[in-house]
């Protein structure tokens, strides 16, 4: 039983260690055999350390053996993303600046899974300094994709959403700008969740009022999905944007059909054809739900020109972490905090002020539908030679992140946003479909991807390891 538990879904790991089925030492054993087996060709998991996630099975199984409860994540193998603070792991932030960088406290996200009783082994890999969809960094180098190793993991959230996919551990943290949490659960056949700003609340974050980056779970199922999210959405003091997440006890499919709008392109982006193609056929899938489905999108204008604003002042916050070694991180990083340096004060009010024209308009858009059907993202893993796509169907992209604003553009409108496996491609790599809900409708967006996720049945299909 050990050599399969590694591929039950999370909730059925969780309840056979509550249960003395299983031990935690066991299930730990079981994901380590796993990354054993394809981490060396995936490279997803680093900073490896199993002595420290042996100490906490062992103290999950001492404490369940006492006749004590354990707590929702007991015994649940986990490796968090190396852009959240680890006191007992190495925390690079992927550049070799940090190599060498152990915190000398947790994360709040990473203080709630531990406490919750999560067993951490290490973290997942990421670009350096989150900057880009595609996970590489000159500390632990490339992520490759498990359904084709020679193409992209996704990013920057690549790591976690490969460790997932492959069975190396059974829920992941990530985090989101412009779609790093979005974007590589659709590339591995997984599921991540933008929820509204702040649900997970982010107290360690340098300005905490730009409402853009968020911390959030990521899953194979949507019942996994949710008991992560159940530990980390909470309000915190030191976060003035948080907020409270009301989830109802069991996250079941909508009682009554929601009034679904479909968008093609996010507002006329360009779409690879063989995505379009799977995406048409997931709307097709839709048909069995009986859910009215009208084409329409809410007004996108001006979303990347704030979002880019607003990127650039945010990595401000990350010239004050490089200090004068700037000349040794990559050029994308190099040019963003460029950028920054350039805005004036009145770009920058400007970008937040547009923050708000944004918002009103999903405020009147989700007053005559519940959920925005969407691409994820606009091109399907591409080689892992290239560091981004410098086309789209054809049409030229001018930035390292233009080819993500079918993320972008939904994480300027402040709405919670979910990566739902769709399909898969010709070359059977998969493509996801994005599910947006109204302004702070998070439990909305999950229904739905109850009932889509029962229907359709995409995120069962795994990779050939």
């Amino acid at each position: 039983m050990s050599d399969e538990l590694w591929a039950l879904p999370a909730v059925d790991q969780a309840r056979l260690v509550r249960a003395r089925q299983a031990s935690a030492r066991e299930l730990l054993a079981a994901h380590l055999e796993r990354i054993e087996k394809v981490n060396p060709t995936l490279n997803a998991v680093v900073g490896l350390d199993p002595s420290v996630a042996e100490a906490r099975a062992g103290a999950i199984d001492e404490l369940i053996a006492s006749g004590r409860r354990p707590g929702p994540l007991a015994g649940l193998v986990t490796a968090h993303k190396d852009l959240v603070d680890t006191a007992d792991f190495v925390t690079t932030y992927g550049s070799p600046i940090y190599a060498d960088h152990r915190p000398s406290v947790d994360g709040v996200l990473v203080e709630r899974m531990r406490a919750a009783g999560a067993v951490a082994i290490g973290k997942t890999n990421t670009p350096e300094f989150g900057a880009g969809s595609h996970t590489f960094n000159p500390v632990y180098g490339l992520t490759r994709n498990p359904y084709d190793p020679a193409r992209s993991a996704g990013g920057s959230s690549g790591g976690a959403a490969v460790a997932l996919r492959a069975g190396m551990v059974s829920l992941a943290d990530g985090s989101d700008l412009g779609g790093s949490l979005r974007n590589p659960a659709a590339w591995n056949n997984v599921i991540g969740f933008r929820g509204s700003p702040r649900v997970v609340p982010r107290p360690a974050a340098g300005n905490p009022w730009n409402p853009m980056p968020i911390d959030g779970p990521m899953a194979r199922s949507v019942d996994d999905l949710v008991l992560l999210l159940r530990v980390l959405a909470h309000p915190h003091d030191d976060d003035p944007l948080s907020r409270p997440l009301a989830l109802p006890p069991v996250v079941s499919p909508p009682t009554q059909a929601p009034r679904v709008a479909w968008s093609a392109t996010v507002g006329g982006l360009p779409i690879e054809p063989e995505l379009v193609e799977v995406l048409d056929r997931f709307r097709d899938d839709l048909d069995i739900l009986g859910w009215p489905i009208s084409e329409d999108e809410p007004d996108f204008s001006g979303a990347d020109e704030c979002f880019v604003t607003l990127r650039a002042f945010l990595y401000l916050e990350r010239a004050e972490a490089i200090g004068d070694r700037l000349g040794e991180v990559k050029e994308t990083v190099r040019d963003e905090i460029e950028r920054g340096r350039a805005l004036s004060s009145a770009e920058v009010s400007a970008a937040y002020g547009h923050l708000q024209v944004l918002w009103k308009r999903a405020v009147a858009f989700f007053g005559r539908y519940d959920l925005l059907i969407a691409p994820v993202t606009q091109v399907a893993p591409f080689p892992v030679e290239i560091e981004y796509p410098t086309e789209v169907a054809g049409v030229a992209t001018t930035s390292y992140v233009e080819w993500m604003r079918s993320c972008c553009r939904i994480t300027t409108t402040g709405c919670p946003a979910l990566s739902l496996p769709a399909g898969f491609t010709a070359a059977g790599m998969p493509v996801g479909a994005q599910l947006v809900g109204g302004p702070f409708d998070d439990v909305t967006v999950l229904q739905a991807a109850k009932a889509i996720e029962a229907t359709t049945s995409h995120g069962l299909r795994g990779p050939e390891l």
